[in-house]
């Protein structure tokens, strides 16, 4: 008899939700940076373990939203959780019970959906502490497990993915067994430029940034173009991720037609370019094209 059931990954942003969902996968499915909220949508990740099939929903940070953007972000994580059939609520054990981690707490705490804890990074911290943080946690959650893991590592995610996929329903796949992520590719190959944004340039372009795939082209030789446009939201920022005489640009963009082209499985010819816009927060097609809903 098969099983397939659903999970969303909660936690506060830069908790290690993609690496989890990554590692548990067993191959790159969801993009990860040292910078918070790096992942804007719900993206769900295709785990198996013998006959379950584990729908992994990585949900975006949970934290105090101020833009638009943050809003529509932080709807996706809470409806996530809606009809799971299992919460982990992730909690970054370097951090502790910070403003972020505490709002994660009160959110979820009263929430009928079963809850697994999960305490991560924790090769960062001494055991005395991860106990003493794993008790208040399951004092308030009382999660039906806990487990202390290295999302980076993988130590325990083994034995926190044979655990899910004994609590997962009984029922028929939802997905072909070789098929990793419910993301289109035309998705995918967006996120992952916007990984390389973030790896190359730091601190220097912190949030004000999209990548929006604008034409997907196979070609009779079997590879692909993809024209990208990279949206930023002033002048000033153009010049960031230009670099001098275009080589950042042209750093980013090697550096993503590698992973878009893995990715894929063949060859890819990736053309970037960068548009100023004030307002691309503002552009309701946007949010679709991501796979966030459009908020007041």
């Amino acid at each position: 008899m098969t099983k397939c059931g659903l999970v969303a990954i909660l936690g506060a942003p830069n908790a290690g939700k993609s690496t989890l969902v990554n590692a548990l996968v067993g191959q790159k499915v969801a993009i990860t940076s040292p910078k918070a909220q790096t992942t804007r949508t719900r993206l769900m990740g295709i785990a198996i373990h013998e006959d379950t099939q584990i729908l992994l929903l990585d949900t975006p940070g949970i934290f105090v939203p101020g833009r638009r953007l943050d809003r529509a972000m932080v709807k996706a994580a809470w409806e996530g959780a809606e009809d799971a059939d299992r919460l982990v609520v992730m909690i970054d054990a370097s951090s502790g019970m910070n403003k972020k981690a505490r709002m994660l707490v009160e959110g979820v705490e009263r929430r009928p959906e079963p809850k697994i804890l999960v305490i991560n990074k924790t090769d960062l911290v001494k055991k005395p502490a991860l106990l003493e943080l794993a008790q208040g946690l399951s004092e308030r959650l009382h999660p039906e497990a806990v487990f202390f893991v290295s999302a980076t590592s993988g130590e325990g995610v083994s034995d926190l993915k044979v655990h899910l996929a004994e609590k997962m329903p009984e029922g028929p796949w939802h997905f072909p067994e070789d098929q990793l992520s419910d993301a289109t590719d035309r998705m995918i190959a967006a996120e992952l430029t916007r990984e390389q944004i973030y790896a190359q340039l730091h601190q220097e372009l912190p949030y004000a940034s999209a990548v929006v795939t604008e034409k997907w082209e196979e070609r009779r030789d079997g590879s692909t173009a993809i024209h990208q446009q990279i949206r930023i939201a002033r002048d000033s920022q153009k010049g960031i991720v230009l670099g001098k005489g275009g080589s950042k640009l042209k750093s980013i963009g090697e550096a993503a037609r590698k992973e878009i082209a893995e990715h894929l499985g063949r060859k890819v010819h990736l053309f970037l370019h960068v548009k100023v816009d004030p307002r691309w927060e503002e552009d309701r097609g946007l949010y679709e094209d991501i796979g966030l809903e459009w908020t007041s």
